[in-house]
């Protein structure tokens, strides 16, 4: 029997703001807890909350990247329950409308375009955080009041590749925007995944199992892959499957069950009172978009389908936004691949050697592009290339100038060539025969012309000369 995963992401990112969404805290992380926390932050009584208004821009512009409905008002709701990490016993979150609804994201999973289904995007004040010991929990309240972003997809995504390819592609999304640093590593991006199982064709979904807070993006990947396997070999051995929560262990790369899910919370939802309706002008909402980079799938769909690049190349090349505005900068210069190489392989070697960012690096987009063209030119060689690139890194002067400075210029000139070829020729009329007798002596004779003129020659018109000298013989 043929089992069909169906899967949705709950993703939580947190926004990048001065301060906390309802308090004038700082929001920043901070190895140091409770220093990020004040009155409004512990609840104290007679607090009152303050919107974050750089929050609701940044949850509008989110929404709007994500191609999402926008309501007519921005309108918070408490969500009522009650835990450690949670001082006022409430959420101040959105429950009857989102600030985005019914959107999507067009992804590439190895390189075949899908496009997966927002159901609501929403924002929130995030929660305490706890730690859990043998016997006794702490709580840091710096992540208190932190504006959290929660992005809830459709049920559409069917494997863990197409759940990383879009997580990937949201995390892009946060990042290109400024919303958000979405760094997995200190929690600025958790999510909760949905899965069940059912038969090929079937016309119901089958029992929804829910992994909650899984900390990295390819722990994600091993979470549904393991459900998967997990919830088959029940199927398929006649057992039923439980509508439960369960966690994913990282040691382990299993899910452990936590407690069975019946029903759903009543949470008592109603309006903030103490947050009055933001009207949502389309002045502002169109302001808010004219602010929205070229995303990451715009520019892969670029790079796939009008410069041929390699999946491994497009896709390290927009993981930053600031890397792929260069590159872009480059390839319409000069060869779009050639650029591609040169940047995926000399310049991130910079870059990573030096643990400086693309825009501290002293080599400007206009000056590569003249240097690559100067190797599609036939004036240099690739090799004269890169001694080149090490001379503008110490000199940050012009390509040809160092060309130039160097003596590098290569020998077109047939006239100046031809000559040397033919008494290399002459001098060498055994090798010759071997060579027409499907010997692979070739480079022998192109090498000796190079070594000849100090590697200035054009190995190309060497080549095209040898050739045409070897025919007449």
């Amino acid at each position: 029997m043929k089992y069909v995963a169906t899967i949705g992401l709950e993703i939580h990112c947190s926004v990048k703001t001065n301060t906390k969404m309802f308090s004038p805290s700082k929001n920043g992380y901070n190895e140091m807890p409770n220093t990020n926390v004040n009155e409004i932050d512990l609840a104290f009584p007679g607090v009152l909350p303050v919107a974050n208004m750089e929050g609701i821009k940044k949850a509008i512009k989110m929404a709007s990247a994500l191609n999402c409905k926008i309501p007519e008002y921005f309108i918070f709701d408490r969500k009522n329950y009650y835990y450690p990490d949670l001082p006022k016993g409430f959420q101040i979150t959105q429950n009857d409308y989102p600030i985005g609804t019914n959107g999507y994201v067009d992804i590439y999973v190895s390189k075949e375009h899908k496009r997966i289904a927002i159901h609501d995007i929403h924002l929130e004040e995030d929660t305490a955080s706890l730690d859990h010991y043998d016997t006794y929990t702490l709580i840091d309240y710096n992540r208190c009041g932190v504006p959290l972003l929660e992005t809830v997809t459709e049920p559409c995504i069917h494997s863990g590749d197409e759940a990383l390819a879009f997580l990937d592609a949201l995390k892009r999304i946060f990042i290109y925007c400024g919303v958000s640093d979405a760094r997995t590593e200190l929690g600025q991006m958790r999510v909760d995944v949905n899965i069940s199982l059912a038969e090929e064709n079937a016309k119901e979904l089958g029992t929804k199992v829910e992994i909650k807070n899984v900390g990295s993006f390819y722990n994600v990947k091993e979470a549904i892959d393991y459900e998967i396997k997990r919830q088959t070999e029940i199927l398929e051995s006649g057992g039923k499957l439980i509508q439960e929560t369960r966690r994913f262990d990282e040691n382990t790369k299993t899910t452990i069950h936590m407690r069975e899910k019946v029903e759903a919370v009543d949470y008592k939802y109603f309006k903030e009172p103490n947050i009055p309706p933001l009207r949502i002008t389309k002045e502002l909402v169109d302001s808010i978009k004219k602010t929205i980079p070229v995303l990451q799938f715009e520019r892969l769909k670029k790079y796939y389908e009008e410069y041929n690049l390699p999946e491994v190349d497009a896709t390290t090349i927009v993981k930053d936004k600031d890397i792929a505005d260069y590159y872009e900068k480059v390839a319409c210069m000069t060869d779009p691949i050639l650029a591609c190489n040169w940047l995926n392989g000399n310049v991130l070697s910079v870059l990573n050697k030096e643990l400086i960012t693309i825009n501290e690096f002293k080599i400007s987009p206009e000056n590569l592009a003249a240097l690559i063209n100067e190797v599609v030119n036939g004036n240099i060689s690739s090799k004269q290339a890169k001694l080149v690139f090490d001379k503008m890194l110490e000199d940050n002067k012009d390509p040809k100038q160092i060309i130039k400075d160097l003596g590098m210029t290569q020998i077109t000139d047939e006239n100046v060539l031809r000559p040397m070829v033919v008494k290399l020729i002459e001098d060498n009329m055994d090798t010759v025969e071997e060579y027409k007798k499907g010997r692979n002596v070739f480079n022998f004779f192109v090498g000796q012309i190079m070594k000849q003129t100090k590697g200035t020659a054009n190995p190309s018109v060497v080549a095209k000369i040898f050739k045409e000298e070897v025919e007449k013989r």
